[in-house]
């Protein structure tokens, strides 16, 4: 999506860092209330309250903290920019345990997203850990649901981000879909392994932003904009990624890489995509642009992409009868390096463009 604003700046990143856990004690969250004694903790419990509005959920925790999940959240409404949760810890264990995280989004969703409408909470769970979080169901994000920024390596398993409920119109959206710029999970920083997560949403389902050493397996994608490397901005750098065993169904889009029309200094390289589904999409099944955020405007040269492959294992791509099963919008030169595309296939749709890209091999749109 297009609006994009790191938060991470307003909160516990610009403060010294926590000291590593060392206390056998267990703290009891039941309110906003009990976070300062809780999270002197090794153990911390999260009871079922409701954060008020306006407030941010913050933890600053121990290095070293697990995190139990031991009631549902409900998060107060208010119009203002969040974020509604923060997490951050050196390294952490965060175990949802599958109860419902509500961010209220009905009460924010006007069809408007960040660019229109009433402000909104750009991120709802802003995520600053290394470890693992497992088993976290978020409903009704107001925007973005969960931003990750890595403090080394971080495993995100068994997330379930549901906001299906914004495909419908309400009073405010004047009959478009209620919920936009819903993104699932955006990933910032290097070494993640995202698995077996399942998102319903109107925006990225799964959108790598920044960073190396990067899995996406395993996950599932409703009503969605796909699995997305970008919107790459001006210095970022995406390397070494795979994305594999994926289903991406009833979507916009399958699979796409986007650069920013005036983004510079920026790579994307050494991705492979492999077994992967997308069937019922309705605009690309495979975009790759250098100018987002329009799919195929003047693309942009200045920023790298290279090395693009879908090897390994196949990745079948199904679109409807009126979108591009696949398309390249490359600026000139600034695609790069080897484009194997030989396990992929696709169907359903129509032959999509190629602009200033004659690297791939092994595949052909019928």
């Amino acid at each position: 999506m297009f609006f994009w604003l790191t938060l991470v700046s307003l909160f516990t990143l610009s403060a010294a860092g926590p000291s590593s856990a060392s206390s056998n004690c267990i703290g009891e969250i039941s309110s906003l209330s009990d976070v300062n004694s809780a999270v002197n903790c090794a153990t911390v419990n999260i009871n079922s309250f409701t954060v008020p509005a306006g407030e941010t959920f913050s933890l600053n925790l121990l290095d070293g903290t697990t995190v139990n999940v031991k009631g549902n959240i409900q998060f107060g409404n208010k119009t203002w920019s969040g974020p509604l949760f923060n997490v951050q810890s050196t390294f952490a264990l965060v175990n949802g345990n599958g109860y419902k995280w509500d961010g209220g989004g009905p009460y924010y969703w006007d069809g408007g997203g960040l660019e229109d409408g009433v402000t909104k909470p750009v991120v709802m769970m802003n995520i600053i850990i290394s470890g693992k979080l497992s088993n976290m169901d978020v409903i009704n994000s107001p925007a973005h649901a969960f931003h990750f920024f890595s403090q080394g390596t971080l495993t995100v398993s068994g997330v379930t981000v549901d906001n299906s409920r914004g495909d419908k119109p309400n009073s405010k959206s004047k009959g478009e879909p209620a919920g936009r710029n819903t993104d699932g999970i955006n990933l910032n920083g290097d070494n993640f392994t995202v698995e077996n997560c399942y998102i319903y949403n109107q925006d990225d389902c799964i959108a790598i932003k920044t960073g190396s050493n990067i899995l996406v397996r395993g996950n599932y994608c409703s009503g969605s904009h796909g699995i997305s490397i970008g919107g790459i901005m001006t210095g970022n750098v995406v390397s070494g990624v795979t994305i594999s065993g994926n289903t991406i169904t009833n979507g916009k889009l399958g699979l796409r890489i986007k650069t920013d029309d005036d983004a510079k200094y920026g790579t994307v390289t050494d991705v492979v995509f492999k077994d992967n589904i997308a069937d019922r999409i309705s605009m690309f099944g495979v975009l790759i642009s250098q100018s987002y955020p329009s799919d195929l405007g003047t693309p942009n040269n200045r920023v790298t992409i290279s090395n693009i492959s879908f090897t390994g294992g196949l990745t079948k791509i199904a679109t409807k009868n009126n979108a591009y099963m696949a398309a390249v919008n490359c600026g000139e030169g600034s695609c790069t390096g080897t484009w194997d595309w030989s396990s992929l296939t696709t169907s359903g749709g129509k032959v999509g463009p190629y602009k200033n890209c004659d690297l791939i091999t092994g595949f052909e749109q019928y």
